[in-house]
């Protein structure tokens, strides 16, 4: 990279960090398990409404111990509201993971982090820099917007891996921590501009696909599910929960007959079987 680019690009990054820095609880700590927390909730997920989040959930999880200890049904409960609720339940079993295996503290390693459920390439990068300072190379959505607003304006299906090499290259070695943190800054001031070419930046992605509409979607099919089974201090047969969604009829059976079976295979519920009447209920 020409020596020129890079000091203007760092010179942008850092003026605008350095007058428009955020302050998030966050921020202000280095323990891995916080900052776990913070970077899963932040996933397609709007800060004003991690904020709140995070601290009731921080209030009654405080530590890995506490979470890995916590029920299934009393994490999700408490991930109301941020939905995805699969990430909910792989922080718990990735607190689980932590706390079986490394005695409750978190590795420093890359790979060993990568194996905790539910933890990729970015979040890891994430807990390494933001825990240890150290100088791992990472991207997540506001990352990849800067890169592809300062170097892929005349580009199209610009991949991760390009974008990669130039994160690698521009990194503020001395303060990564900070460096993330002013990138994160500046990719979420690029994402409320008014300029349609800026806005729409994230386009130019080879990875971008279009958020689908949440209503009337299964995605919120599965959320009415475990909404109800989770407000029901008792199992719940498929009847009651196709009643308490929307009129009964056989095509929604169906669908949320496929679903029970689907969460209950990645753990988010338990099936029961009673008089041979089969009866749900959150794990």
């Amino acid at each position: 990279m020409d020596k020129k680019l890079l000091i203007s690009f760092r010179s942008t990054i850092w003026k605008y960090h350095s007058e428009n820095r955020r302050d998030l609880p966050w921020r202000n700590t280095r323990d891995p398990y916080k900052i776990l927390v913070s970077e899963v909730m932040l996933q397609q997920t709007q800060v004003v409404r991690v904020l709140e989040k995070y601290k009731s959930f921080l209030k009654k999880f405080p530590n890995v111990r506490a979470l890995a200890k916590a029920s299934v049904s009393e994490v999700l409960k408490e991930w109301q509201g941020l939905g995805y609720n699969r990430r909910g339940l792989y922080l718990k079993r990735a607190a689980e993971t932590v706390v079986k295996e490394y005695g409750g503290k978190f590795p420093k390693d890359r790979e060993q982090l990568m194996k905790l459920p539910g933890i990729g390439q970015s979040t890891a990068g994430a807990l390494l820099a933001f825990s240890y300072g150290a100088p791992a190379a990472f991207i997540e959505t506001n990352i990849r917007s800067v890169f592809l607003h300062f170097f892929f304006k005349k580009n199209s299906a610009v991949t991760d891996t390009m974008i990669l090499e130039l994160v690698e290259k521009t990194m503020d070695r001395h303060d990564p921590r900070e460096w993330y943190y002013a990138l994160y800054d500046y990719g979420t001031y690029l994402k409320a501009s008014k300029d349609k070419n800026t806005k729409s930046i994230h386009r130019k992605s080879a990875h971008y696909k279009k958020q689908s509409v949440f209503k009337g979607s299964n995605r919120e099919v599965r959320s009415l599910i475990l909404s109800h089974l989770l407000a029901s201090s008792s199992s719940l047969p498929i009847g009651d929960l196709v009643s308490k969604i929307t009129k009964k009829t056989e095509a929604l059976e169906e669908i949320i007959s496929s679903n029970l079976h689907k969460m209950e295979t990645e753990g988010l519920i338990k099936r029961e079987v009673r008089k041979g009447e089969e009866k749900w209920r959150v794990s």
